[in-house]
């Protein structure tokens, strides 16, 4: 597929076919250089929406609830389609009071000290994953690992059974990271119903039977004295495992994908010359698998010489912001030692990612599985793109597996 750097006035940021089609690294260059508030224009009977590509200006308007509001969407697929029906509800769309104790709830299932028997079994999961593949001597690294680690461990925090798992995955690639050309908005729709329903039916089962799972804490839970309704558990496990999947399966996959391209960072990843903490985050950074998080204006502000009226949508471009040469030395290069880091691959502020901790262990365990089981890697075939104006990564990554064989002797 030729790959083009389109002119600003060709570019739709709205449209996904504009991610697959074309390299953007120059066009977020002179949008931070020149236009650090662009207007993407209407197109195709969707809405026009501001759009922030510099670091700064992302990190003041995600500190910022007195003019910025994620209760009317926070992604493009909603604010242009006239807002998130979870709104108020949904933890990534809501703010103030609801927020802040929808969060501390959330953060009793999600906090480093809670987790660390899952971290654990990520650990397993990972290791047996890879060792497999690595005896088998290739596969297909998108959808035969980077598929599984993230959705097995979230299904056992929801209490997904084990059966059921394949089908959430499907519905959580065509809601928002499809690679197919004829999926379009209905078929997307569909998807996220599919999922809402199946989530429901999971809350009736646990008001009946209580377990020891997520689902079953949200049922016993309560907001300012009102127990959580049957809608709001069931948006919130939506959120969860769209979240808990999409982030780090994508960031997986291009990490592979970067290290099968670039011998020398592999080599100082395999020596131990870059702790593993800090290559996770590089790699965070290089991948930035979601490329967006949206606002709406609710109370007029400027930047840049630019006014923002009420009611207009803001975009916030992380695949911009992490490659800002204001803030990072040499962004265009992977360095898998790069420190600090502060990037921005599970936004910032009150509405920073939930599941930021088990999505840097699930990531740290697979190069460290990598580093002990191979001596490297190589990709086999093209790496098919996902079609999203959200998310951004690969659906497909064939790899031939080099195999440690002390590593490989090592009993985990």
């Amino acid at each position: 597929m030729t790959v083009t750097t389109p002119a600003l006035d060709v570019v739709d940021l709205g449209d996904p076919a504009t991610f697959a089609d074309h390299d953007l690294d120059a066009f977020w260059r002179t949008l931070r250089d020149t236009y650090p508030v662009y207007w993407n224009p209407p197109l195709d009977g969707r809405r026009g929406f501001w759009v922030l590509s510099r670091y700064d200006d992302i990190m003041a308007a995600y500190r910022d609830d007195v003019h910025f509001t994620s209760e009317r969407g926070n992604v493009l697929v909603t604010l242009l389609g006239g807002g998130d029906a979870g709104a108020g509800r949904m933890l990534a769309v809501t703010d103030g009071h609801r927020h802040h104790e929808l969060r501390k709830i959330l953060q009793r299932v999600l906090s480093p000290r809670v987790l660390s028997e899952v971290a654990a079994a990520v650990r397993v999961n990972t290791r047996q994953l890879i060792r497999e593949a690595v005896e088998a001597g290739g596969c297909d690294f998108a959808e035969q690992i980077a598929s599984r680690i993230p959705m097995t461990t979230i299904s056992n925090l929801l209490g997904v059974p084990e059966q059921d798992r394949d089908h959430l995955l499907a519905q959580t690639k065509a809601a928002l990271s499809t690679d197919a050309e004829d999926v379009d908005e209905v078929d997307s729709e569909m998807a996220r119903n599919e999922i809402l329903m199946y989530f429901m039916d999971m809350v009736e089962e646990r008001r009946e039977s209580p377990g020891d799972d997520v689902i079953s804490m949200l049922v016993a839970s309560s907001i300012d004295g009102v127990p959580l309704s049957d809608e709001d558990i069931v948006l919130n496990c939506y959120s969860l495992i769209i979240g808990g999947d999409e982030t780090s399966r994508l960031t997986m996959i291009d990490g592979v994908h970067t290290l099968a391209a670039q011998p020398e960072q592999w080599r100082r990843l395999k020596h131990g010359e870059v702790a593993i903490d800090t290559a996770v985050d590089e790699v965070l950074r290089w991948a930035s698998p979601t490329m967006h998080f949206g606002r709406s204006v609710v109370g007029e502000t400027e930047l840049h010489g630019v006014q923002l009226r009420p009611g207009e949508i803001v975009t916030l471009w992380h695949a911009s912001g992490n490659r800002d040469e204001r803030i990072f030395d040499r962004p265009g290069t992977f360095d898998l030692g790069r420190t600090p880091n502060k990037h921005l691959a599970f936004g910032y502020g009150p509405h920073f990612c939930i599941g930021s901790y088990l999505a840097k262990v699930e990531i740290a365990e697979l190069l460290m599985a990598l580093r002990d089981f191979t001596t490297g890697f190589e990709t086999t075939g093209e790496a098919l793109r996902i079609r999203s104006n959200f998310l951004t990564g690969f659906s497909s990554l064939p790899v031939r597996w080099r195999p440690d064989h002390s590593g490989m002797k090592e009993v985990d």
